[in-house]
């Protein structure tokens, strides 16, 4: 410090650091997620929110707590680059190395959809097999299902297991609609998930899914949540994880669109085209 500007303050005055906001903040999100799962996640949320605010304040009042900061003093050196025009590499020239965000080759929509729909055959065999073997019918699952229309309406366990018409529909869209939904996330994020795609798409995914549902389901379908065997509903669950999942692996990728719009165009353009061939990166 011999050479600094006699300017130059040696220390700088800044906010004590604290951990109150986070504290704060937790207790915020346990609160709002106390109103879809349990008092007791409310009630610990509460206390955690009184408990940030209090800290938290009384870090500013009736003073504000500071600590000083030694100013440090460093030579800068910047160096000197020549500006030249960087060239895009082509895709024969990319490394086929995995992207997390951006992957270089993507499922088409077509392999959610056919995911999507396989999918929702092995879940229904799974349904109707537990309607089957526990409830001797086979429209016991699919009438839970449909049940939804009714609300908060009560029914006996004969009326369920039998044939209704209009439950049928209902089921069958909810189904098909959600499966293909499902089988096009499958398309979007399985190419992000290099290893072991069919264990994190057709097991882990599931078990998230079975949760959050397991959590709200009592709002979504009374019936359902009252009559619902948990074990069942994973095993229908994994059973369309797994196969949509090799049904959308198998199928062809494409490559996604990352040159920008001048060299898709095939227009001279500095940076993107190959200046010592003259040639652009394939199309």
């Amino acid at each position: 410090m011999s050479g600094a500007n006699p300017s130059t303050p040696t220390h700088v005055s800044l906010p004590k650091p604290n951990l109150w906001p986070l504290l704060l903040a937790i207790g915020i999100t346990l609160a709002g997620t106390g109103l879809i799962s349990t008092r007791l996640v409310t009630i610990v949320g509460g206390v955690l929110v009184v408990a940030g605010a209090v800290g938290w304040f009384l870090q500013v009042l009736p003073h504000e707590q500071h600590e000083d900061v030694p100013v440090l003093l460093k030579p800068v050196d910047i160096p000197k680059s020549d500006r030249k025009v960087a060239r895009m590499a082509s895709a024969a020239e990319v490394q086929p190395l995995h992207r997390a965000r951006l992957p270089l080759e993507i499922y088409p929509i077509s392999a959610g959809l056919k995911g999507g729909l396989a999918g929702s055959v092995a879940m229904a065999i799974a349904a109707v097999l537990y309607g089957i073997i526990w409830h001797h019918s086979v429209w016991y699952p699919i009438n839970l299902l449909g049940a939804v229309v009714y609300a908060q309406t009560e029914f006996t366990t004969e009326w369920i297991s039998s044939f209704h018409v209009e439950l049928l529909l209902v089921a069958t869209a909810l189904h098909i609609t959600t499966s293909v939904l499902v089988g096009l996330l499958y398309g979007a994020i399985l190419p992000m998930l290099p290893r072991r795609p069919i264990l994190l798409g057709g097991v882990f995914a599931p078990l998230v899914w079975t949760g959050l549902l397991y959590s709200v389901l009592d709002l979504i379908d009374p019936a359902l949540n009252q009559r619902i065997d948990w074990v069942w509903f994973l095993i229908s669950q994994v059973a369309f994880g797994v196969v949509a999942g090799i049904v959308v692996v198998r199928q062809v990728r494409v490559p996604v669109w990352q040159y920008p719009l001048a060299a898709r165009a095939g227009l001279e353009s500095p940076g993107v085209m190959d200046e010592t061939r003259g040639s652009t990166p394939p199309q």
